[in-house]
C-alpha cells in the first residue's frame, strides 16, 4: 500500500505577471537603442497555508533574483546572457515529517534572437539548471536544455508562430518535450493576449491577458501550467530521492512603470490543480497526493539600463 505523506512544494511561477520576457528577447523594450541593455530583478512570494490530502497543511515563501545583459546588433538580432538564483523555504505543520526544507534553483541562459526574410522572427534560448535541496550535491538536480521557437508578423497587431521545449529531468534518463504556441496579438485598444515566460518560470510559454491603462499603469491576468523536479538531500524521507511539484498558477497583477527602465508589480492569486510526489532514489514513488488550492502573494520589480 503506497504510503501518503504530508509533502508540498512552491512551484516554481510565480513571475508570469513581471512582463520581464528576454527569452525573446523583448523587442519592444530594446528596438530604441543597439548595443548592451543591462537588466536586473528580484522575486518576492509568499504562500498561504493549504491543507494536504493526507493531513495537515503548509505556508511556504520563496526569493529569486536575475541578472544579465542583451546585446542588441545593427541588424535587430539579439543575444544575451542571464544567471539566476532562488530559494525556497517551507512550513509544515507536521514538523516531525517534513519532506524537504529548502530548495535552491539556480540558472544560466543564453538566448538568441534573429530575423529571417522580413516577417519571422526566430530564437533560441539554450538552458542549464540547478534545482536541488540545501545539503545535497548541486551536480545531482543538473538538468540542460532548450526552448525555441519562430514567429510571423501576420498583421500590425498579430505575432503568432510555433515553440517546443526539449528539457532533461532530475531522476530520469528520459528527455521532457512539450509544445508552445508563441502569440502576441494587439486585439483591441490597450488590450493584449500574448505568451511569455517570467521570472522563476519551469518551461514553456504561459499566456497573459493584459490592459494599458494608462503610460505607467498596466494590469494582467496571467495562467501557464507548472512541473518542476528537484534532487533532495540524503536525510529525511527519501534520501538522495526526487521531489516533484505540478500545479495551475493563476495570477491578478498590477504593474507601475514610471520609465522603460524601472517597472515594479505586485500580484495575488492562487494555485489550482496542485499534486505533489516524493520519489526514493532508486525511482520508485513514495507518495502521491493532492493539495488544496493555496492562496500567492508577491511582489516583483525590475530595473534595465
Amino acid at each position: 500500500m503506497q504510503k501518503e505523506l504530508p509533502v508540498t512544494y512552491l512551484t516554481r511561477l510565480l513571475a508570469v505577471c513581471t512582463g520581464a520576457i528576454l527569452l525573446t528577447g523583448d523587442p519592444a523594450a530594446s528596438q530604441q537603442r543597439t548595443g548592451w541593455v543591462s537588466q536586473f530583478e528580484g522575486l518576492a512570494v509568499f504562500q498561504g497555508n493549504a491543507g494536504l490530502s493526507a493531513g495537515g497543511e503548509f505556508s511556504a515563501s520563496r526569493a529569486f533574483v536575475r541578472g544579465g545583459g542583451l546585446y542588441r546588433f545593427d541588424s535587430g538580432a539579439s543575444a544575451g546572457l542571464f544567471l539566476s538564483y532562488g530559494e525556497f523555504s517551507y512550513d509544515f505543520s507536521f514538523a516531525g515529517n517534513q519532506p524537504w526544507d529548502r530548495i535552491r534553483d539556480v540558472r544560466i541562459s543564453a538566448p538568441v534572437r534573429f530575423s529571417v526574410g522580413e516577417t519571422a522572427t526566430v530564437f533560441v534560448s539554450p538552458q542549464v539548471r540547478w534545482d536541488y535541496e540545501k545539503g545535497a550535491q548541486s551536480s545531482d538536480g543538473r538538468t540542460y536544455g532548450v526552448f525555441a521557437g519562430i514567429s510571423w508578423q501576420v498583421n500590425p497587431n498579430l505575432r503568432i508562430g510555433p515553440a517546443f521545449g526539449a528539457f532533461s529531468e532530475v531522476g530520469t534518463d528520459g528527455t521532457e518535450i512539450f509544445p508552445a504556441v508563441l502569440v502576441d496579438w494587439d486585439f483591441s485598444p490597450n488590450w493584449n493576449l500574448s505568451t511569455g515566460t517570467g521570472l522563476g518560470a519551469t518551461q514553456g510559454p504561459g499566456v497573459i491577458l493584459s490592459y494599458q491603462h494608462s503610460d505607467a499603469w498596466s494590469f494582467s491576468l496571467a495562467a501557464r501550467s507548472e512541473r518542476v523536479r528537484f534532487r533532495l538531500d540524503n536525510t529525511g524521507l527519501a534520501p538522495g530521492g526526487v521531489g516533484e511539484d505540478r500545479s495551475i498558477p493563476v495570477v491578478l497583477s498590477v504593474a507601475y512603470e514610471p520609465n522603460p527602465g524601472v517597472r515594479v508589480s505586485a500580484f495575488v492569486g492562487a494555485e489550482f490543480d496542485g499534486r505533489l510526489t516524493l520519489d526514493s532514489a532508486t525511482g520508485t514513488e513514495i507518495s502521491r497526493q493532492d493539495y488544496d488550492t493555496a492562496p500567492i502573494v508577491g511582489l516583483a520589480a525590475r530595473i534595465r539600463f
